[in-house]
């Protein structure tokens, strides 16, 4: 049950945009149900160390742990995992900011239907079947007729794209090069010409054909000496997410995923690849982005959380309270936004889980207002009423 959200401290970014596209959008969905409370760690509560007696992350000031295993402090009682330690720069630039207990008000704890209901930005099934950033594109008329307005980075776009404005799956722009043969290339783009001339489809997929043609993520790579992403499925997604970017082909939204996190089992190993996964691929494209973050806005997000007791397998089972980054030049970052619920017993809900404080609709409304340029909400998220949204002006 979420709490009455009059007091929330709002994320506060600043002024939106006065172009009408605002803020490039970049949605990471954590799949699998990460386990937040190991990731930002409210080391301060004594409660956490009682429920984890083998998966506490140990404090800060723990001379019994080795200083490389400790949780690096924030604000006197939340801590990133160590594994996270690549952010802090960000965080103390006060480019990210982190909004913990937060999630939806589903508790079917099944990761098919929080997956399902979160990225369709609905309270259950009957609402409608197109994703919340489809709806985002659909409300916002920016005049982009770029087809790479919105991309999924993957096999298919994310559930969160579906809608009526057409998006794109890209898996690799060095797929869709047709070759360093110019002649060749010539050949081969006429053919196909005269194969999709009556094919709207086929037209649009020429567009994206020629777009990325001209673009070359290897020698990208090569000659960056900035950003060093990691060598895995998530790393060459966000180096290929800022090459469009900075070439500016009128990308306005991608979804990238990031999974594995359902860690019943041995989760500390598996948690560690995970963390350095994720906070090595955020940290390269800050740096990269350092120039763009002023029209760039992050966020990450995951179905659920995980019970806040360690199980017999060293391991969590599915949980309910969640957290959620976002990373961005305007972001009121260094801070822990939302309402901290506590771990204590009668604290927790359901069989034991943290709770929910703040509907992670609150966040991405706030994003779709000041830094979209969207004032839709209501189309966006049908049903749903955020908390009121101030804008806080900062430097």
């Amino acid at each position: 049950m979420l709490t009455d959200k009059s007091w929330l401290p709002r994320l506060a970014f600043a002024p939106p945009q006065t172009a009408p596209r605002g803020d490039t959008l970049v949605v990471i969905f954590l799949r699998g149900a990460a386990d937040v409370l190991n990731m930002v760690v409210p080391h301060g509560e004594n409660a956490y160390y009682n429920l984890r007696p083998s998966l506490g992350i140990p404090r800060p000031d723990d001379t019994r742990a080795k200083n490389e295993s400790r949780t690096i402090n924030l604000d006197g009682f939340f801590g990133l995992h160590p594994e996270m330690r690549l952010l802090l720069e960000m965080w103390q630039e006060k480019q990210l900011a982190i909004i913990h207990a937060c999630g939806a008000p589903d508790e079917s704890r099944s990761h098919f239907k929080a997956m399902e209901l979160m990225e369709r930005g609905v309270d259950d099934e009957r609402g409608p079947a197109s994703g919340w950033i489809g709806r985002h594109l659909a409300t916002l008329d920016t005049g982009n007729s770029s087809p790479l307005r919105a991309i999924g980075l993957g096999q298919m776009p994310q559930r969160s794209l579906s809608g009526s404005v057409p998006v794109s799956a890209l898996r690799s722009i060095a797929d869709f090069h047709l070759g360093k043969d110019l002649r060749a290339v010539a050949q081969m783009r006429s053919a196909l010409n005269t194969i999709y001339a009556e094919d709207v489809a086929g037209q649009e997929t020429l567009k994206i054909l020629d777009i990325l043609q001209k673009l070359d993520p290897i020698a990208q790579s090569q000659n960056s000496q900035i950003a060093q992403y990691p060598d895995s499925d998530f790393g060459p997604a966000l180096r290929q997410t800022a090459l469009l970017i900075k070439a500016e082909v009128g990308l306005e939204v991608a979804a990238i995923d990031l999974g594995g996190w359902d860690t019943h089992f041995a989760q500390a190993g598996i948690q560690v690849n995970l963390l350095k996964d994720l906070s090595a691929g955020l940290a390269a494209f800050h740096a990269e982005m350092h120039d763009h973050l002023g029209s760039l806005t992050v966020v990450t997000m995951s179905e659920f959380g995980r019970r806040a007791a360690e199980n017999g397998s060293l391991g969590t089972d599915h949980g309910h309270g969640s957290m959620m980054m976002v990373m961005g030049g305007h972001v009121n970052g260094g801070r822990i936004h939302g309402q901290w619920p506590g771990l204590e017993t009668e604290q927790l809900v359901g069989p034991g889980d943290l709770a929910v404080t703040t509907d992670y609709r609150d966040v991405l409304a706030e994003i779709i207002q000041n830094r979209l340029n969207n004032p839709a909400v209501g189309e966006i998220f049908p049903g749903y009423f955020p908390a009121p949204l101030p804008r806080l002006l900062f430097d």
